[in-house]
């Protein structure tokens, strides 16, 4: 073991997809915060982690798929993770839990540390100093410490280091030399790095895509080729979302069709028409259509002055007639629907509602799967990655309470 002076503390905390390491559950966010011997605070630094999985009870942590998929592995981060961690206490509250974690996910990128990490439990240290071992909110409180936001790695983290901070003032910073002095310096991890991405960093989300199609001259698409474009639009229509898979196809099948951007506006534009005209059939645009029709022109990049002039003008006063048929997306009975994620409902409860619509549950996605229902359309699981290979729509859960409101 490889000691020197002491290096001070590391306070971490992981958001995950569960509880059990053991079983799958992964580390989807980290953050680090450094503090002198004497508890003061130093350096903080964060990141997202892509799973590659779906992410758990996201009602807990509040982390989108969307905001995981351009965010670094693990093996992409431990090098400089471990930096971070080298020759200092690796603190938490609850420790066990976040080493379990950190353990595990070394273990996947084959790591061959020589020395176990030396830790401290601030919870642990909560029945010394407040007379019980208490939740990270309830330690706070009782110090005046601040938690805004618990449950996002960086905020308790510093939350659970300004702790660690009160618990060294209210004893003597002393009595952890000796712990400090055998925090061992890590072997380092030649894995490869990627720039970490906190929260605050990942870019807002934007429901156009189409300036991501190249301008093309000429535009060597054929009208089979259009086809198959608006195919695709209306499928990732469906839930009147755009998840970022379902934007990156669209550009994908553009470039591979040779679908310039100014075919794609028009395709658009004709596809949005088509959709007003089924609106004013009735002779009455009402507040829901309305409220449908502009999203759908938001996500399409339709300009504001075409969504107001269509929604004021009935079919008979309309000078350009759509060249696009809708084609409703429709299931039947006996269809077969599978769902993944961690839902709003158990998935008995959604499973005896289908059943109940002439639905046919099922728990793997094949290419007899009519629809795959995600918790979050931007699922990385390995359900939702099948849906994508095989061309089967993902959808959000509010198209499937929608769906059973209306059987």
């Amino acid at each position: 073991m490889k000691t020197g002076a002491a290096g001070g503390f590391a306070t971490i905390d992981f958001e995950t997809t569960g509880l059990v390491p053991e079983r799958d559950d992964r580390a989807i966010e980290v953050s680090v915060v450094h503090s002198d011997p004497d508890g003061t605070i130093t350096g903080q630094w964060e990141t997202l982690i892509n799973p590659r999985r779906d992410l758990g009870a996201q009602r807990i942590h509040n982390i989108s798929a969307r905001e995981i998929i351009a965010a670094p592995i693990f093996e992409r981060v431990a090098a400089e993770l471990l930096e971070l961690l080298s020759g200092r206490v690796v603190v938490a509250h609850n420790a066990s839990f976040d080493l379990r974690f950190l353990n595990a996910e070394l273990d996947r990128i084959d790591y061959r540390r020589a020395d176990d990490f030396v830790t401290a439990c601030t919870m642990r240290l909560a029945r010394t100093h407040l007379g019980s071992g208490l939740a990270l909110a309830d330690c706070c409180d009782a110090f005046g410490i601040p938690l805004v936001g618990a449950h996002r790695a960086s905020a308790d983290a510093l939350a659970t280091a300004r702790l660690l901070e009160a618990f060294i003032a209210s004893g003597g910073s002393e009595q952890w030399d000796p712990l400090l002095l055998s925090a061992p310096h890590l072997t380092p991890f030649d894995g490869g790095r990627d720039a970490w991405l906190a929260r605050d960093e990942v870019p807002p989300v934007t429901p156009g895509f189409i300036d991501r199609i190249v301008v093309r001259i000429p535009d060597v698409s054929e009208t089979h080729e259009q086809a198959e474009y608006l195919a695709l639009v209306e499928r990732a229509l469906l839930d009147r979302y755009l998840s970022e898979h379902e934007k990156d196809a669209l550009v994908a099948l553009a470039d591979r069709s040779g679908i310039g951007r100014d075919t794609a506006h028009r395709l658009h534009r004709d596809y949005f028409t088509a959709l007003v005209n089924v609106v004013w059939a009735d002779g009455v645009v009402t507040d829901v259509e309305r409220a449908d029709v502009e999203l759908v022109g938001a996500l399409l990049d339709i300009d504001d002055e075409m969504v107001s002039r269509l929604l004021l003008a009935p079919p008979t006063r309309l000078t350009s007639p759509p060249t696009v048929v809708l084609q409703e997306f429709l299931l039947a009975p006996g269809d077969e629907i599978v769902l993944t994620g961690e839902m709003s409902r158990s998935r008995s409860e959604w499973e005896r509602d289908l059943r109940s619509a002439g639905f046919v549950p099922k728990p793997a996605v094949t290419k007899r799967t009519a629809i795959l229902v995600a918790a979050d359309p931007d699922s990385l699981s390995g359900k939702a990655r099948k849906a994508r290979d095989y061309g089967v729509p993902v959808v959000g859960e509010g198209w499937l309470r929608d769906l059973l409101a209306s059987v």
